[in-house]
């Protein structure tokens, strides 16, 4: 099993190093536009095998997309967060110009790969990836969900003061702060509803923490979070990798479920060695579904932007 992470940074290595660490896969080659800065990295993270105990082989290339020949999957970290006084038109304009660079060569060297989006606006990118490449719609997947969630379930265990392991909940809907749909409804702890065990007001404020989720560690940081989204990937990775048929919220192209069509957006979906194996349909209240195509026409304002961009 081959791996490779465009992009370096703090995200693309955590999600190398995460990757590593569970020794599921054979090799994992980090690729950056960085002169020596993916060889250095891969030096780094092979320098701690011996003390973690894995044996996947991780090497680093500047821009030499011929080393990802015949990987199986590719997550795309690259782009660049938006600075201050930066539109967001000029983010995507950039963003939209890599990610579609970088798919293309990704796929010229692995043409059965299966891709897995974190650059952001992650659903928008999704959504560029699947028109600029073409590939089947199991094959391309966004990870934002999957982090969404893990920031839920970490402010859920807060809430019920728990261990995280009795929590189970779900963030489907966009990724981004107003987007983001956190099931409260049916989340559960040790398959009895949150609801019944936390105030409504406290609740609440779960919602609201982990809708600003990202946003707070930017602020206490001065950057985007990198633990987190690393491991997050790396959960999505190993699933499709050792065949596990785990279910995730991710960003997925949706043909009529959920009542929404030619759009990426967080929904809930089985993955297996073949990516996207299967898109479940939860029984959405009013308010949820209505949340829901909220979220999604908000999307697709963002989408639109690649049409005004060209």
């Amino acid at each position: 099993m081959k791996v490779t992470v465009v992009g370096a940074g703090a995200v693309g290595a955590s999600c190398a190093e995460y990757i590593a660490m569970k020794n599921f896969a054979s090799d994992i080659v980090l690729v950056d536009i960085k002169e020596n800065f993916a060889e250095g990295k891969a030096m780094d993270l092979m320098q701690t095998a011996s003390l973690n105990s894995f044996d996947t082989r991780i090497t680093g290339s500047t821009n030499d997309y011929s080393k990802t020949s015949n990987s199986d999957i590719a997550v795309i970290t690259s782009g660049i967060p938006r600075k201050p006084g930066m539109t967001r038109e000029e983010l995507i304009g950039i963003n939209a110009g890599i990610v579609k660079s970088v798919s293309q060569q990704l796929i010229q060297q692995s043409p059965n790969i299966i891709l897995i989006i974190v650059s952001n606006p992650m659903d928008t990118m999704t959504y560029l990836t699947h028109k600029v490449t073409g590939l089947p719609k199991n094959r391309i997947i966004g990870m934002g969900g999957a982090l969404d969630s893990a920031r839920f379930k970490y402010r859920l265990s807060e809430a019920l003061e728990c261990p995280i392991s009795d929590v189970d909940g779900m963030v489907i809907g966009g990724h981004s702060d107003k987007g983001m749909i956190p099931l409260i409804r049916i989340a559960t702890r040790n398959s009895i509803r949150v609801t019944e065990l936390i105030s409504e007001e406290r609740l609440e404020k779960v919602l609201n923490d982990t809708k600003v989720g990202g946003a707070t560690l930017t602020g206490m940081l001065g950057t985007s979070a990198w633990y987190a989204p690393g491991a997050a990937v790396s959960s999505l990775v190993q699933a499709i990798a050792c065949d596990q048929k785990k279910m995730f919220p991710c960003s997925t192209m949706l043909d009529g479920e959920y009542g929404l069509n030619d759009i990426c957006i967080g929904v809930p979906v089985i993955l297996g060695k073949n990516g996207i194996e299967k898109i479940v349909e939860v029984d959405l209240s009013e308010s949820e579904l209505s949340n829901l195509k909220a979220s999604a026409e908000a999307v697709t304002k963002t989408n639109n932007l690649l049409t005004d961009l060209n």
